[in-house]
């Protein structure tokens, strides 16, 4: 498994976009928003990962395991969100880190812009107020990448994508690119998890998609070597067409 280089991030300003990173210690998040709100997310960030390290030493399992733990009494908001996306998908809670936090993170800045954007390691909270397309990058396989089109009456939502092929967190499956577009980013991270762990090969897909549209998905995109899968509301869009 490799890292990928975040390449695909775009700092460039224009009339509709703010551009820019936010990143405390292993968090590196990139932001779109509709000014530079940099200081107050970085706040918020730190904030986060504060709470889920003080959980973390309540309950190493929180941590470490790959199924969804016991839920303890008395938790924050991010620490929940995770929680319940653990249960719904059934994976282990820190599956769902990635998403939570570009989740609570947008959550907390949306009172200071109409529209944003939250990247997370390649998971995304977004809330828009005109359309915009979104890039899987499945490492180049066959796909080089793929767009789908996120109409604004569809967000908020969370578009999360897990990798047997690229990044570092751990999966048990092979696919390229798992792609859940979900109410939640907290449960779009932890429904694309398990939608890769359960890719082995291209026989795989159909019922990998199916789990993920039963356990909350609004759509996914699965990519397997050359082969793309997807169920429910996924509008695939022209990769030439503007980006986010």
């Amino acid at each position: 498994m490799k890292r990928a280089e975040r390449t695909y991030r775009d700092y460039a300003e224009t009339a509709r976009w703010k551009s820019f990173r936010v990143k405390v210690e292993t968090s590196d998040l990139y932001i779109r928003a509709g000014s530079d709100l940099s200081e107050r997310a970085e706040r918020v960030v730190r904030g986060l990962r504060d709470r889920i390290f003080e959980h973390i030493d309540r309950q190493n399992e929180f941590l470490t395991s790959y199924a969804p733990v016991e839920r303890l009494a008395g938790c924050p908001p991010v620490i929940d969100m995770m929680y319940d996306a653990s249960g719904r998908a059934g994976v282990g809670p820190m599956a769902a880190v990635a998403g939570a936090v570009a989740e609570c993170t947008g959550r907390e800045l949306l009172s200071f812009t109409d529209e944003l954007i939250v990247e997370n390691g390649g998971d995304i909270w977004m809330m828009t107020a005109a359309p915009a397309s979104i890039r899987i990058y499945p490492g180049g396989h066959h796909f080089d990448a793929v767009s789908i089109r996120i109409s604004p009456d569809r967000t908020p939502c969370g578009i999360c994508t897990s990798s047997a092929r690229i990044g570092l967190s751990f999966s048990f499956g092979a696919a390229d690119a798992a792609t859940v577009i979900a109410p939640g980013a907290a449960l779009a991270d932890a429904i694309a998890t398990e939608t890769c762990n359960r890719v082995k090969s291209e026989e795989d897909m159909e019922a990998a998609a199916r789990f993920a549209m039963e356990r909350g998905a609004r759509g996914v995109v699965i990519i397997y070597r050359d082969r793309l899968a997807a169920q429910g509301d996924v509008e695939l869009a022209d990769l030439h067409g503007e980006q986010a």
